[in-house]
């Protein structure tokens, strides 16, 4: 496979999409802000199954972090996701600078509600309206026929499913399965930031999810197993726990027995935050 077509502005990906459209041709958006590793790759084969062509976009998205996050950190390594790409089969990188994406007098925001209210709200209360206004305008430029996202972002699925409603932007969202390595930690471009020892602890997140999520399938209660979720977590070496929630899977609404739920999670290790979700089965 060869590298994927490159562009950086909104003018010559519309250009390349309308010859494509032309043609007959279906297309999948696969959004990332780089880093790229097998979860992304793993986004990027279920968008080539639901389309014709694939774009992906690498933006590092400024207006979801807060001042005190870590943008400037955030990894940015261009040349070797190009690299990957070439892997993958996607037919179009769109890679737009800052100013492409916000120029200057950029004044408008999209405020979310429903499935962004609590969980990372709480702790990023700017985070979900970054997302979606980020998200739109991708979907506005590109007109995607679908767009793929990981469940590993579980709300933000929720959030990106609820814009296209609200908004009725006529675009598919699927959500593919989160990847996970061979000791269950979930995919993520911060895996970066861990030391061995730390990663040895971040393992422990999705065992310790999954042993609670039976204990609530099994009938337990829903406080004191997230609060017993919270010290294992602690115990296992994690810094701070931000959240542990069991949630409605399509609302994200308070989770009721008789709903097929999820259970979420937000925890320290050091400087770097990990979160991950897993299924909660109904009653």
């Amino acid at each position: 496979m060869s590298r994927p077509l490159i562009v950086d502005s909104v003018a010559a990906l519309r250009a390349q999409i309308r010859d494509w459209r032309r043609d007959g041709l279906s297309l999948a958006m696969v959004p990332t802000m780089g880093a790229l590793h097998d979860g992304h790759v793993s986004l990027i084969g279920v968008a080539l199954e639901k389309a014709d062509r694939c774009v992906v976009s690498i933006f590092v998205n400024p207006t979801q972090f807060a001042p005190s996050e870590d943008l400037d950190k955030y990894p940015r390594q261009l040349a070797r996701d190009l690299d990957r790409l070439a892997e993958t089969g996607a037919q179009l990188t769109f890679t737009p600078g800052v100013a492409e994406m916000y120029p200057a007098g950029f004044a408008t925001r999209i405020s979310v509600g429903g499935p962004a209210a609590g969980l990372e709200s709480d702790f990023r209360p700017t985070f979900f309206d970054g997302v979606a206004t980020v998200v739109a305008k991708l979907f506005l430029q590109a007109s995607p026929d679908c767009a793929v996202f990981g469940e590993k972002d579980y709300q933000q699925l929720c959030v990106v499913r609820q814009l296209c409603r609200d908004l009725d932007l006529p675009v598919e969202i699927i959500g593919a399965p989160t990847v996970r390595d061979a000791h269950g930690l979930a995919m993520s471009s911060r895996n970066a930031y861990l030391s061995e020892a730390e990663l040895e602890v971040a393992r422990q997140l999705n065992a310790i999810l999954r042993r609670t999520a039976a204990a609530l399938a099994a009938g337990a209660d829903e406080g004191s197993a997230t609060a017993e979720a919270s010290r294992a977590l602690v115990k296992a070496g994690f810094d701070k726990i931000d959240y542990v929630a069991a949630r409605e899977s399509l609302t994200l609404a308070p989770w009721r027995r008789t709903r097929d739920g999820r259970l979420l999670a937000a925890a320290w290790l050091g400087k770097t935050r990990l979160i991950d979700n897993v299924e909660v089965p109904s009653a």
